[in-house]
């Protein structure tokens, strides 16, 4: 009898299906956003300044076409995924996600070899292909293998893994060891990544087929008209725009702390791991907080705090240097750090939310690459032009944290008028 009950309450080997598909995808997606934020946003800087000896501007115009050309090709793609009926594809998009981890794979063994101003050009153009067909196929990947109501919970687990990895695996922040790290890593993911999406069986025939499940493919923000096809909706404007801007908010004001050592070397390059580790357990904490508000709020509560937090870390960033700047007090990187992860939950939840199987991927276009991917290295361009033509720490701080108080009030203003909640 005991045994019957054992037998009975065990899961059907079907129903762990689900779930080891939202953990693909987020494993998937941790790694993949740790590898932008550190090797891509933070290791090609680094390689044009310092082994280069580029001068700040032109990194920044590099940088920017980086930016300009992610976005071209991930808008193409996205396109073109929606117009030949492959954004309902999920083994097409697994397929493509896989080619571009052995493209990103390829060209990270492949830095030690730039040697010249041509050379760091030409990677970053085949670079930019492989992150611009990523973002729709990874980011499509969504409505195939995470449920609506986990989709919270799963931006919040890829958050945690990448801003976890972060502070506590790159204390050395030079292409060199971001190189040598993420080899390790990307050359057994690309293998697996080549098996798992030309394996076929039954589990990718299950996966491929949970898009057409309402609680799968239907956005918790998508209202269908009358005729079955989603209404028009100002909400994926605002979105964009909101995105943009606390993007280009955070990268704006990073990358110059970034060029400053003395917030560095307390928090982020501290040579003692209780700083970094306090910044990684602060992701982590705010990271599932995120989770649980943005499923029970939305995100336009989260972005307020975002850019209310952005606003009072500059300013204490901001008082910090007109004191003198001994960037000693661990809190304000600690307020940094969450505001990073409520809006990364945010980016990896919202889209997936404003989309069905059919938009999915011209979302994920339009939302990471055009507002995510160009806000972040505009804004990156932007800091290496502001550093390069002499503008102060100070004045550098202060127009970021005008920006962020005057997104803080609109918001708020915002969140004043009535709208219609959405019932999932």
């Amino acid at each position: 009898m005991t045994q019957q009950r054992l037998m009975s309450a065990a899961p059907e080997p079907g129903a762990l299906l689900p779930v080891m598909g939202a953990l693909l995808f987020v494993g998937m997606m941790g790694l993949g956003y740790y590898y932008n934020v550190t090797f891509v946003q933070i290791g090609l800087t680094d390689l044009g300044r310092r082994r280069l000896g580029l001068a700040a501007d032109e990194v920044a115009g590099v940088m920017a076409v980086l930016a300009l050309a992610t976005s071209a090709v991930a808008l193409a793609t996205g396109v073109w995924l929606r117009r030949s009926g492959g954004s309902r594809d999920m083994i097409l998009k697994l397929r493509l996600a896989a080619g571009v981890v052995v493209a990103q794979t390829l060209l990270t063994v492949a830095t030690p070899l730039i040697d010249s101003p041509q050379a760091y050009l030409g990677w970053v153009l085949l670079a930019s292909l492989a992150l611009g067909v990523g973002v729709p196929a990874t980011f499509g990947l969504t409505v195939d293998l995470v449920r609506v109501r986990w989709r919270g919970a799963a931006a919040a687990a890829i958050t945690a893994i990448a801003y976890v990895a972060a502070p506590l695996g790159t204390g050395d922040w030079t292409i060199e060891h971001f190189t040598r790290q993420l080899s390790w890593l990307m050359i057994p993911g690309a293998v697996a990544a080549v098996a798992l999406a030309w394996a076929g069986g039954p589990l990718l025939r299950v996966w491929s087929q949970q898009h057409a499940r309402p609680e799968y493919g239907q956005g918790r923000y998508v209202r269908p008209t009358r005729d079955g096809r989603p209404a028009p909706r100002g909400r994926l404007l605002l979105a964009l725009v909101l995105m943009f801007g606390v993007f280009f908010v955070d990268s704006f004001g990073f990358l110059r702390l970034l060029e400053t050592p003395v917030y560095m070397a307390n928090a982020w390059h501290a040579a003692e791991l209780g700083p970094r580790l306090a910044i990684a357990i602060a992701h982590a904490i705010a990271a599932l907080i995120g989770g649980v508000l943005y499923a029970k709020l939305g995100e336009r509560h989260l972005l307020i705090w975002v850019f209310g937090l952005f606003a009072l870390v500059h300013l204490m960033y901001g008082i910090d240097a007109r004191l003198g700047g001994s960037g000693q007090a661990l809190m304000t990187p600690l307020l940094y750090a969450v505001a990073v992860s409520l809006y990364t939950v945010v980016t990896f939840a919202l889209w997936a939310d404003l989309s069905t199987p059919d938009t999915i991927t011209v979302h994920a276009a339009l939302g990471v690459a055009l507002s995510a991917w160009t806000a972040t290295f505009l804004s990156t361009a932007l800091a290496l032009r502001w550093e390069a033509a002499g503008v102060s720490l100070r004045e550098h701080l202060a127009s970021v944290e005008a920006i962020a108080l005057v997104a803080f009030a609109g918001l708020l203003l915002l969140a004043l008028l009535p709208r219609r909640r959405v019932a999932r």
